[in-house]
């Protein structure tokens, strides 16, 4: 493994169970609000994950986060 595959790997392990979660319904094209729904939480709740997501990727987007989270799977 890289020095780079090691922090690619960290970031995603610094994400909570829950951000993960979140993070996989985010991947398969659901919305906050269906996220939401699904999770038993706020829109609010849930857009705080997004947002606290967004911030440990390092993106800007759900597109630039979902090819992340769908590259790591590989």
């Amino acid at each position: 493994m890289r020095v780079d595959d090691a922090a690619f790997d960290s970031v995603f392990m610094s994400l909570s169970k829950r951000e993960a979660e979140v993070m996989d319904l985010i991947a398969t094209g659901q919305s906050n609000g269906q996220i939401a729904q699904r999770l038993f939480l706020s829109e609010k709740t849930v857009k705080n994950h997004v947002n606290r997501i967004y911030a440990k990727l390092g993106v800007s987007s759900r597109v630039t986060a979902i090819g992340l989270w769908q590259s790591r799977q590989k």
